[in-house]
């Protein structure tokens, strides 16, 4: 395959990758919204962090690298991706707690998903070099020939 088409392959698939992580990152934002109203934000994050983990490697597996259903192995692994998200994102709000113990919601917000786009790029480097990588085509070995040995004409024949 030539470079360019091979550049344009891998840019595909990231703005694929980009597009529905950035839905699924939306749509957990507004869930960990609601949900940090009645529980705890760090327990409200985990809880959006796993539902958007087991949908979004559902979703780039399928979409993103076309490998297909992901299968345990993918789903640990790409957990394994987000639990380090978890630990940048959760440090990222929690820092700002400490540093502007008063920041409103859209402050939280911005940090929140500065910190999970930053996530993201290396979360798709890692799925797409290790859990999702690209198998290599099995060399085709020529087929032999079939071989078709005589047998032997029984009396009568």
């Amino acid at each position: 395959m030539n470079g360019l088409r091979l550049i344009h392959r891998h840019a595909a698939a990231f703005v694929r990758f980009a597009g529905l992580g950035s839905g699924v990152t939306l749509a957990a934002s507004a869930a960990l919204v609601l949900l940090s109203r009645w529980i705890p934000w760090t327990a409200a994050n985990v809880l959006t962090t796993i539902a958007s983990t087991m949908a979004a490697t559902e979703l780039h597996a399928r979409f993103s690298f076309g490998h297909g259903r992901p299968g345990l192995a993918g789903h640990l692994k790409s957990a394994a991706t987000m639990a380090v998200g978890w630990l940048v994102t959760s440090a990222a709000v929690g820092a700002l707690a400490a540093l502007r113990p008063g920041a409103g919601l859209v402050v939280q917000q911005t940090v929140y998903l500065s910190a999970t786009a930053l996530v993201g790029i290396v979360r798709y480097l890692v799925l797409r070099l290790s859990v999702f990588a690209e198998r290599a085509p099995r060399p085709r070995t020529p087929r032999r020939p079939a071989r078709f040995t005589a047998i032997p004409a029984g009396p009568g024949q």
